[in-house]
């Protein structure tokens, strides 16, 4: 992969690092990470995170958008603070909470910090899992942590808190699912956006050797071209997107080595979604490819 001139030179040692050293399929293999469609991918995301940019990974669910936020925690050796995001996260959730506690006999008020608050201090990764099922009155509160200040005002003390050297910030969002909202621009702008598609062919047959029980090409080679035809049919509309998930094909991969296939298929894919015909569509392709 060749590094861009422009980059300056600190980034460009760094990236360079990171290509020859960890950001390897082999490596990533290794540490039980993500396994990208494409190396551009990988240094895309290490290109910006050592900018001090945002990153908002984008894509479909059961993609690995989690698992590719944790290897790049991995591969910065950073820890990371998590939030999962819901309609009922709030600036506690997010900045932490005031509680009363004693030193000696004496009654205190102490506040406890929370996860956007913990990877500032620290110096270390905030991930925000499904950003956009968060209240949109509620995320503005950190737009300050988002931006070149890299800082905030902690309305529970009204202390200033600026971000430590290493912070950075990761989300993943999810895109028409029922309870989620369209991010608004000003947050938005904050991230750089890296799309993270299902991987396919050689990648995900090496994926599924790695990552389940399977040891049988001839059935991995099946499942990888169940996991193809999935993919195809979301694209044609025929099935949901959750029916495409490589969660849950890996899933089916773990219990066909215990169960038959298309039970396994049903119980950990088919059965996940609402819709009759799309149940039966997915079973008619179990029974074609593992009659």
């Amino acid at each position: 992969m060749q590094i861009k001139d422009e980059l300056p030179e600190s980034i460009k040692e760094q990236l360079q690092h990171y290509q020859t050293n960890t950001t390897t399929y082999t490596a990533l293999i290794r540490k039980g990470g993500y396994m990208p469609p494409n190396k551009e991918i990988v240094t895309d995301a290490i290109t910006a995170l050592l900018l001090g940019k945002n990153i908002l990974l984008k894509g479909p669910t059961g993609a690995g958008k989690t698992k590719f936020a944790e290897t790049l925690s991995n591969l910065f050796q950073q820890p990371m603070f998590s939030i999962n995001s819901s309609v009922d996260i709030d600036a506690e959730s997010l900045l932490g909470f005031k509680t009363l506690n004693y030193e000696g006999e004496k009654q205190v008020i102490e506040f406890i910090p929370g996860p956007v608050i913990n990877a500032m201090e620290h110096g270390t990764f905030l991930y925000i899992d499904e950003i956009n099922m968060a209240k949109p009155e509620t995320l503005p509160i950190i737009n300050g942590v988002l931006d070149y200040r890299r800082s905030i005002t902690n309305p529970f003390t009204n202390e200033i808190v600026t971000a430590s050297t290493g912070f950075n910030v990761i989300a993943a969002i999810n895109e028409g699912y029922v309870g989620t909202v369209p991010l608004n621009e000003a947050l938005k702008n904050r991230f750089i956006v890296i799309e993270i598609p299902y991987i396919q062919g050689e990648q995900l047959k090496q994926l599924i050797f790695r990552n389940t029980q399977l040891t049988d090409e001839t059935v991995v080679d099946l499942f990888v071209k169940l996991s193809n035809d999935l993919i195809q049919a979301v694209a044609q509309g025929k099935i949901a997107e959750d029916g495409a998930s490589i969660r849950a094909l890996l899933d089916a991969c773990d219990l066909s080595k215990h169960i038959p296939a298309r039970r396994a298929i049903q119980r950990a894919i088919a059965d996940k979604l609402d819709e009759d015909r799309e149940r039966e569509f997915i079973m008619s392709l179990a029974e074609t490819l593992f009659s």
